[in-house]
């Protein structure tokens, strides 16, 4: 039986669960990145807007250009106050709808394993980036155990359930996004991996939240709400067995090129 897939609709509850974290890993991955001021942006795979968000709040750019698949999504980009600079449209990474050299950076927030060819997303983002420009990506470490809602995929695993995964989760790990840059033609390639953590108040709030995110939602509702009690009992024994203020930990890929000129 096929892996079950991940998919984000909806740009509310991504950001009641997941946006959070995004934004923790964003903001140690611009500072990475060290931009210029005033430089011409796309945020490929915008999603809820969150990375577009801390580029306007922390870039000073002359222009963003956010697109994404989701309508859902993009609406709720719309309504950030990022929108009062940055552009949202609906549009494939696959097929950019920008004329070549548009661009002095193009990054992509934890999307590439979601796109079905990642390296034609990577191809669009060299194209539109102008010579010199940056080309950059950070990817949850899905295969490393980085996930931020790996101890509730993990106690899925242990009752010998498939959790759900982006369909191109192997485009996660640094040696794929290697070759992926090194493949486009990108140069001066840097990478890191980027670790933050969140502090819950206790196991309660930790797993509503994670009733809610959009990554494993879908997986929960199809389980027996006796299998769901066990599922629950499995993950609070293992990360706050004794109460209280519970810490969790996450971890991303990052890689940054430059294109060539």
């Amino acid at each position: 039986m096929a892996e079950p897939q991940m998919s984000y609709e909806d740009g509310a509850a991504y950001e009641r669960y997941m946006g959070r974290w995004s934004r923790l890993v964003g903001e140690t991955f611009l500072e990475w990145l060290e931009p210029g001021r005033g430089l011409r942006w796309a945020d490929v795979g915008c999603g809820s807007g969150a990375l577009t968000e801390l580029i306007v709040e922390r870039c000073a750019p002359a222009a963003v250009e956010g697109v994404d698949l989701s309508e859902a999504q993009l609406a709720f980009a719309r309504a950030r106050p990022a929108a009062r600079l940055a552009r949202f449209t609906r549009a494939d990474a696959m097929a950019l709808p920008f004329p070549d050299a548009s661009f002095d950076a193009a990054v992509m927030a934890l999307v590439i394993f979601f796109v079905p060819e990642p390296a034609k997303a990577v191809a669009e983002m060299a194209r539109v980036t102008a010579p010199g420009g940056l080309v950059a990506t950070y990817a949850w470490d899905f295969l490393g155990g980085g996930f931020p809602l790996e101890p509730v995929r993990a106690g899925m695993r242990a009752m010998g359930l498939a959790p759900p995964a982006p369909p191109r989760v192997e485009a996660s790990r640094m040696e794929a996004l290697q070759e992926l840059w090194r493949g486009a033609g990108l140069q001066a390639l840097e990478t890191r991996q980027i670790e933050v953590a969140r502090t819950f108040a206790d196991f309660e709030e930790f797993w509503s939240l994670s009733l809610l995110a959009a990554s494993i939602r879908p997986a929960l509702a199809e389980m027996a709400p006796a299998d769901v009690a066990k599922l629950e009992a499995l993950v609070r024994e293992r990360l706050s067995p004794r109460g209280g203020p519970l810490t969790c930990r996450a971890r991303a890929n990052a890689i940054k090129g430059r294109v060539p000129g």
